[in-house]
Formats: C-alpha cells, sequence, structure tokens
C-alpha cells in the first residue's frame, strides 16, 4: 500500500469520526449489534478459510466465532448502559462562598484508532477482534492492518463489518481495513498526526517498537500493547504433596492446549525440590511423551518456536526432562519439558522468557527462601497461577503478597488458558507483558483505552451531552453528588 493510499485512509477516518461523534448512542450500538449479526451470518467459508490458514481447528475456531460476537454484543450493551461513560455531576450551589459551579463529566472517544491484528487469533484478537470492537464502541473510527498470517480471513470479517457500517448509515471511514506485509505501513499509521491511539496483540519486540514510535511523536499516543508473557506456576508444598500426580496430568494438557499458543499459556513452573516435585516432575514425563506434535499457527511461528527452544535449552545449567516420543515434522511444535536450579535462574535473565509454543521450564529451588528471591526476579506477567491450600497461603504470604505486584491476574488452583470476557476480567498486566497495566484488553472496560475523560461546567442543560442532562434520556447510572442514580436531576 502507498503512503498516498494510506493518508486517504487515514483522512477519511478523521472525516468519520468528527461526523459520528455527534452520533447518538443508540445508533453507536445498533452499529455494533449489526456487526455481531453480520458476523454470525457468516457460513462455513469463514471457518474454512480461517482452518487453511491458521491450521487451528473447526472446533477451536467455531468457538472463537462465538466468542467474537458475544464480544460485540456485550459491549454493545456495556455502551447501552453507559458503563464506559462513567457520568458524574456535581451540582452548583450558589449560596456558598465562593459560588460552587455546575460541574459534569463525562467519557469522549479520542479520535481514529490504528488497530493491529494477532496471529493466534484469526477472529477475536484480529480484524473483527476486542481492540476494534472496543474502540467501535468508545465512538473512534477504526483502521486495522491485517495480520499476514491469515489475510483472507481477515478480509471475510473486514467485509462483515463493512456491510454492518453501511447498513447502519455510519459514515465511510469508520472502518477501513488495509493489507501490508512491510513496517512501514504500520510507522506510517502509527505516526499519522491524526491517529489517536493503537491497539496490538503480538510480540514483546513488535509492541515495544509500535510504544517507542508513539512516544518519539510530536503529540505522544497511547499503545495499549499486550505483548505476551511466561505465566509462572507456583506449586506450594501442601498442595503437592497432596495430589501430585493429577496435577502433572492437568499442567501437560494446560501446556499443550492450542500447541502452547496462547498468550497466558503456563510456560514455567516454580517449586520447592524434593520428593513430592520428583512426584510432580516424573508423572509430568510420562505425559508428555504421549502427547504427538501439534502443528502451529504457521511455518515462521514454528520456526520462532524451535529457535526460542532451543536457546533455552542451551543455556547453564538447563536439563530437558521429556520430549514428545512422536517425531515433529516441518511446522509443528513438539512438546518439551526442562528442568534448571533456582539459583540458575537467578543469575540467567535468559531463562524468563517466553517461548510461544509447547515449552515448560520447571524450576527447582532449594527452599522458600531461594523461591522467594526467584520471585523478586520475575518481571510482569499477564498471569500467575498459585497451587496451594490455604495453610500454604498463610505460610508463603511474602511470595503470595509480592506475585500479586507482578501480574494482571493471579489464580487460585486453576489454570490460566481460558480468558472470560466479563467486566472483572484483567487481560494486562506490569510491562513487558503489557505497555499500560491500568487497562485490559478483553471485557467491557478495554473500551476505557480508547476515550478521555471531559468535564462541562455551568453549562446549559440542552446543548449538554444526553448522559449528563438533568432528564438522564439515556436512563443511566449516574453518580449525583456522590450517589449512584438513575434519578433526573430537577430544575
Amino acid at each position: 500500500m502507498s503512503k498516498e493510499e494510506l493518508e486517504k485512509i487515514v483522512q477519511k477516518a478523521q472525516e468519520a469520526f468528527l461526523i459520528s461523534k455527534k452520533f447518538s448512542i443508540q445508533k453507536r450500538v445498533a452499529f455494533m449489534r449489526a456487526v455481531a449479526d453480520e458476523i454470525e451470518a457468516l457460513g462455513p467459508e469463514l471457518i474454512q478459510t480461517a482452518q487453511k490458514e491458521s491450521n487451528l481447528p473447526e472446533a477451536r475456531l467455531t468457538g472463537e466465532k462465538g466468542r467474537t460476537i458475544f464480544q460485540w454484543r456485550s459491549y454493545a450493551d456495556a455502551v447501552e448502559r453507559g458503563d464506559s461513560l462513567d457520568a458524574s455531576i456535581d451540582t452548583a450551589n450558589a449560596e456558598r462562598t465562593p459560588p460552587k459551579p455546575d460541574l459534569r463529566k463525562t467519557a469522549v472517544p479520542l479520535g481514529p484508532v490504528a488497530v493491529f491484528g494477532a496471529s493466534n487469533f484469526p477472529f477475536a484478537f484480529s480484524t473483527a477482534g476486542g481492540d476494534t470492537a472496543s474502540a467501535i464502541a468508545a465512538g473512534c473510527p477504526v483502521i486495522v492492518k491485517a495480520h499476514e498470517g491469515h489475510p483472507v480471513t481477515s478480509g471475510i470479517m473486514a467485509d462483515a463489518i463493512s456491510r454492518a457500517a453501511e447498513k447502519s448509515g455510519m459514515p465511510e471511514g469508520t472502518f477501513a481495513h488495509v493489507y501490508s506485509s512491510t513496517y512501514e505501513t504500520g510507522q506510517q499509521l502509527v505516526s499519522h498526526p491524526l491517529i489517536k491511539a493503537v491497539g496490538f496483540t503480538g510480540s514483546y519486540r513488535g509492541g515495544k517498537a509500535l510504544v517507542d514510535l508513539a512516544n518519539e511523536r510530536a503529540e505522544p499516543i497511547p499503545v495499549f500493547a499486550e505483548m505476551g508473557s511466561v505465566n509462572p506456576l507456583y506449586l506450594l508444598p501442601n498442595k503437592l504433596s497432596a495430589v501430585p500426580q493429577e496435577l502433572a496430568k492437568q499442567y501437560a494438557g494446560s501446556l499443550t492446549l492450542g500447541v502452547g499458543q496462547f498468550c497466558t499459556n503456563p510456560g514455567l513452573v516454580i517449586g520447592i525440590a524434593g520428593e513430592e516435585l520428583n512426584q510432580f516432575i516424573e508423572a509430568l514425563k510420562g505425559e508428555i511423551v504421549k502427547i504427538a506434535p501439534g502443528v502451529m499457527l504457521n511455518k515462521k511461528i514454528a520456526a520462532g518456536y524451535s529457535e526460542s527452544r532451543e536457546k533455552v535449552i542451551g543455556q547453564s545449567g538447563v536439563e530437558v526432562l521429556a520430549v514428545s516420543e512422536t517425531k515433529a515434522t516441518e511446522g509443528q511444535g513438539i512438546p518439551t519439558v526442562a528442568t534448571v536450579a533456582g539459583v540458575e535462574l537467578l543469575v540467567n535473565p535468559a531463562l524468563l522468557h517466553e517461548v510461544f509454543g509447547p515449552f515448560a521450564l520447571i524450576v527447582q529451588c532449594k527452599d522458600a527462601s531461594e523461591m522467594l528471591a526467584v520471585t523478586e526476579k520475575i518481571e510482569g506477567q499477564l498471569t500467575v497461577s498459585l497451587f496451594a491450600t490455604n495453610e500454604d497461603l498463610a505460610s508463603q504470604e511474602e511470595i503470595v503478597s509480592l506475585l500479586q505486584t507482578k501480574c494482571g491476574r493471579i489464580l487460585f488452583n486453576n489454570y490460566p488458558t481460558g480468558v472470560e470476557v466479563v467486566k472483572s476480567m484483567h487481560h494486562g498486566g506490569p510491562f513487558p507483558s503489557s505497555s499500560n497495566s491500568a487497562f485490559t484488553s478483553v471485557g467491557a472496560d478495554s473500551i476505557k483505552r480508547f476515550v478521555r475523560p471531559l468535564s462541562f461546567q455551568n453549562w446549559p442543560d440542552e446543548f449538554l451531552p444526553d448522559e449528563l442532562q438533568n432528564a438522564n434520556p439515556l436512563n443511566i447510572w449516574r453518580t449525583v453528588n456522590n450517589e449512584k442514580t438513575k434519578e433526573a436531576i430537577s430544575n
């Protein structure tokens, strides 16, 4: 795509923004529900095309299609409820000295947003995925750079959104879809002064490059980048001693689910060396050798997995414990488990790098003190999982407390590979797992990434946004003089 072509697309997005910012929230909600309807109506071609391009199985893609539809509808519901507006009103008090003005605050869209699709979720985190849905929900036009791993699938989804936009009377430029295999197109998008935010799901390298580029602009803009994670899983002593074999079987399933190609894949296991951990390891070895290699998303990702795997295996003190008995062919990821002593990890940060695929590194700490030291070395994560009893939590209070500073979601006796699309989900975490730990990329709160607060002082009621008018025509919950209410404000 030429610079001139992209420039026209961005200009159209800005024109659409200036028009659509005057639209009612109901019109935006109707558009989002129309997108959901269009995706739902897509026939077998969508699943079949995605299978060919991503190597993902039909059942997984069918479920992901349903999740994508749910995202659009649930975010539309959140917009209708006024959740992301966070409307608040503090009425005037002329008797106070000095007089208190009338102040009313809402959230307004940032402007055109650039979205970069993910490779591992061709529906839910790509062209019609959560970043696009939440930016549209915020009232922002979206320009999606299609992921090169599934361009035809992306095109089918883009056409569905475009049809919904036309049927809903949205202005041209509300949604655009660009194809390019060059970095220059992405750089031009992020650098363009009319682009006001970026959504990204992918690697640390790619996300950090976009963050740096956005910060170098004359007007820096937020980049909401989800950049992967090693997602440590802790095996605390009492829990481990009770059910080591059961934990090993469950863990093997989580590690190799989807050939390990989830951003929440638990690739690091931390425990205290001893008989209980040995039992877990022996049981895990027995499971891993039986699991056949799976075809990865594409050859590039398979090659990246192989390279990262070999890099970790080649580090000092690392020992390979188990590899699938089935030989991997080209494009496949072979399930692998290795181990290393805690003391080695303390001096080698490379052992903490994500290996995107079905690879696990088990860190054997000599005692709880070393486990705490290892925990201190852990960088920001999307998730941390604790397999523990209540007694374990009480006895390891310092580790448990420290881990809460390291992640966006902390799990108790659960595996992290399921990400629920609900308000209470936080899919994000401290750097480097994401570029801004205050925001989530999953759930209706993800809309808040693409809005900013705006206060109105002493404005005539009829010129206020609907959500701030005295009559509360949207019938949403508002904070009025520090109380949550749907009641109208009397003059």
